[in-house]
């Protein structure tokens, strides 16, 4: 594994950087950099006519951060152009996270509250629906991936309705996709989404070494047994787990 390149594409990252989403980037690179991997972080901008990958040089991980509807939508227009290489990457295995109102453009369509609509990347077959009002609060629940608890806090003002796959398949606290306590998020393959802001991966350090281990296993490659531990990101993991999950109860 030492010195293996890990090559990361991030799009939009002043677009859609809401909530601190860099930092996705950041603690997953730091994490295979700690295993001996060198990684590549190239930072795709609207507009500027880079192919997504070009020869052999396909990406190991993508990744899309938060934005406002506005720039979700703005990201949208330039991210068209990019629809048949994502989709392609998707059905190739290529590990990918579309975090906050990323996971949107996912889906088929994005209807407005005036009753406009514009077209997603078509590569999942669920709707959203963005609404007048917020829903926001503390998230605390659980995925098929893995026995740990998932935690975040949500701030959307969007139903996204018929997803098949959820990331998270029960909640105990916090709202979902299209009711509170209903199942949240999308997986399939390797394609993540969430609309959990914390961010995502630096709150839950489990699913960040599921992250990883999606990367390492397209290359060949598995974690150690044991992983790395990212013990700071434990220490605080298990903080937040005990105050939601004692929340959860009440």
């Amino acid at each position: 594994m030492k010195d293996m390149e890990i090559r990361i594409v991030h799009f939009y990252p002043d677009l859609m950087n809401l909530y601190g989403s860099h930092a996705n980037v950041k603690v997953l690179r730091r994490y295979l950099e700690n295993m001996g991997c060198a990684v590549t972080v190239r930072r795709l901008l609207p507009g500027d006519g880079e192919p997504l990958f070009s020869g052999a040089e396909e990406p190991d991980f993508i990744f899309m951060g938060a934005g406002t509807e506005r720039s979700a939508r703005a990201a949208m227009e330039d991210l068209a152009r990019y629809e048949t290489d994502l989709k392609s990457c998707a059905q190739d295995g290529t590990a990918m996270l579309f975090a906050g109102t990323a996971m949107e453009l996912l889906g088929r369509e994005i209807r407005e509250p005036d009753g406009s609509a514009y077209p997603g990347m078509g590569l999942a077959n669920f709707v959203t629906e963005h609404m007048e009002s917020d829903m926001t609060g503390d998230v605390y629940g659980y995925t098929e991936l893995y026995p740990e608890a998932v935690v975040g806090f949500m701030n959307k003002s969007s139903l996204i309705r018929g997803v098949e796959t959820p990331l998270l398949t029960r909640l105990k606290l916090g709202w979902g996709n299209e009711k509170e306590g209903g199942p949240e998020g999308f997986h399939q393959g390797n394609v993540f989404a969430s609309e959990l802001t914390g961010p995502i991966l630096v709150k839950n350090p489990r699913l960040m070494e599921t992250v990883a281990e999606a990367v390492l296993n397209r290359r060949g490659m598995r974690l150690p047994d044991p992983p790395p531990r990212d013990t700071l990101g434990w220490e605080a993991y298990a903080v937040t787990e005990e105050q939601l999950r004692l929340r959860a109860l009440e």
